[in-house]
C-alpha cells in the first residue's frame, strides 16, 4: 500500500467514525458506514477471498433468491453496496471472512502479533465491518460461503484468528463463525446435566454436542434434536447424544411432550438453540425446567418472542441470548475438531469442500 492510501488520521477504535447513517452509532447499528478501503492509522486492511455468510441470513437469502445463484450473488452485493457492509436488513445477521492482511495502521502495528501477509479469519460479525465487494466469483450453498474478491477493515478492536496449519482455510472458516456456541456450552454444562441441543446437527449444533457430552460426563443425558433427515442422521453419526430425534422446533407442544417423555417429566437442565429460522423460542422455553437455563445461539432469535412467551406460560427459566465472542472460544472450537476424529471427517465432507 502506498502512502497515499493512508488517511494519516486516527479513528475511533471501536469504528465510529466509519458510520455514515444514522450518526452517533456504532458500526454494528448503523445502517451504512463508510466502506472507502483508505487505511486509518489504527486499522486493518484485508484482501478478502471467501465470507461465511450466518445461516440464518443465508437461509433467508436463498428463499428470497428461489436457490438461483445469481440471484443470490445480486442480493449479496446489493447489501453491501447499499450498506457497506453484509448487514442483511430481514435477518439482522451477517457472517465473518477469511483473508490476506494487506496493511496495518502504524498505530497499531507494534501491538498485534500481525503483518502482511498473514491469513486470518475474521471473528467479529460482518455486519459491523467495511467490506467491498469488486467480485463474486462463487456461490457454495451447501457450505454458507462465498468466494469473492475484495477487501475489508478491522477496526482496532476488532477481534481475529490467524488460520492454523493443521485445517484448510474452508475448514476453519465453517469452526470459526459459531466458535461462541461450543464456549459458552463448556461455560454452561455441569456435571450430570440433562442438555438438550435444537438444530443438533448444524455446525453449531454439532460442537455443542461434543462439548455438552464432555462437561455433562457419564451421569449426564444429551438430547440431540434435529428437523431434516440429513441433520439427523449426522446426529447418529457422531455418536455424540444418547437420545437423538426429529422435530419442528415452531412446534412447542410437540417439542416438550417428547423432552418430558425422554426425562421421566424433568425436562433439560440446559436447552441450547441453534436452529437458523424464526419461531422455535417457546419450544426451548418449554422444554427446559423451571430454574434452568436457555442459550439462544440461533440469530433468528426474538427477544420479545422469548421474553413475553416464558411470561405467559410462567416459565422460570434463565434466558442467553448468544454472544458471538467468549474469551478462548476459537481454541476452544478448532479444539473441538482436533480431539474428534469422526466431527474432523464430517465438517471436512459437509463444510470445507474446496
Amino acid at each position: 500500500m502506498c502512502s497515499s492510501d493512508l488517511v494519516n488520521v486516527k479513528g475511533c477504535k471501536y469504528g465510529t467514525h466509519r458510520v455514515l447513517e444514522p450518526k452517533g452509532t456504532l458500526p454494528q447499528a448503523a445502517w451504512r458506514i463508510d466502506n472507502t478501503m483508505r487505511l486509518y492509522d489504527n486499522e486493518i486492511l484485508i484482501d478478502v477471498d471467501t465470507l461465511n455468510i450466518d445461516a440464518a441470513s443465508f437461509t433467508q437469502i436463498k428463499k428470497e433468491a428461489k436457490e438461483d445463484n445469481a440471484e443470490i450473488a445480486r442480493i449479496v452485493q446489493d447489501i453491501v453496496e447499499k450498506r457497506g457492509k453484509h448487514h442483511n436488513p430481514v435477518t439482522g445477521s451477517g457472517g465473518m471472512f477469511i483473508g490476506r492482511v494487506k496493511a496495518i495502521g502504524p498505530d497499531i502495528a507494534s501491538n498485534i502479533n500481525l503483518r502482511p501477509g498473514d491469513r486470518i479469519a475474521s471473528l467479529v460479525s460482518l455486519t459491523l465491518t467495511p467490506l467491498l465487494i469488486e467480485e463474486i466469483l462463487e456461490i457454495r450453498k451447501d457450505q454458507d460461503q462465498i468466494r469473492v474478491k475484495g477487501q475489508a477493515i478491522l477496526f482496532e478492536s476488532g477481534i481475529f484468528a490467524k488460520l492454523p496449519d493443521d485445517m484448510p482455510p474452508p475448514l476453519a472458516l465453517a469452526v470459526l463463525d459459531v466458535a461462541g456456541a461450543p464456549a459458552q456450552t463448556a461455560r454452561l454444562v455441569k456435571p450430570g446435566d440433562t442438555v438438550l441441543v435444537i438444530g443438533a446437527g448444524g455446525k453449531s449444533g454439532l460442537l455443542c454436542l461434543y462439548e455438552a457430552q464432555k462437561r455433562a460426563g457419564v451421569t449426564g443425558k444429551i438430547l440431540g434434536m434435529g428437523h431434516s433427515e440429513a441433520s439427523h442422521n449426522r446426529i447418529v453419526e457422531s455418536d455424540l447424544a444418547d437420545h437423538v430425534f426429529s422435530l419442528d422446533a415452531t412446534k412447542p407442544l410437540e417439542v416438550y411432550e417428547k423432552v418430558s417423555d425422554l426425562t421421566s417429566g424433568r425436562l433439560a437442565d440446559v436447552t441450547i438453540n441453534c436452529v437458523n429460522i424464526p419461531g422455535t423460542e417457546m419450544a426451548s422455553i418449554m422444554a427446559t425446567k423451571d430454574g434452568g437455563v436457555v442459550y439462544f445461539f440461533s440469530m433468528a432469535t426474538s427477544f420479545t418472542a422469548a421474553a413475553l412467551g416464558a411470561e405467559g406460560i410462567g416459565k422460570d427459566v434463565n434466558m442467553i441470548i448468544g454472544n458471538g465472542y467468549t474469551k478462548g472460544h476459537a481454541e476452544i472450537a478448532l479444539s473441538v475438531l482436533r480431539e474428534s476424529p469422526i466431527l474432523m471427517k464430517m465438517f471436512l465432507e459437509r463444510w470445507a469442500v474446496s
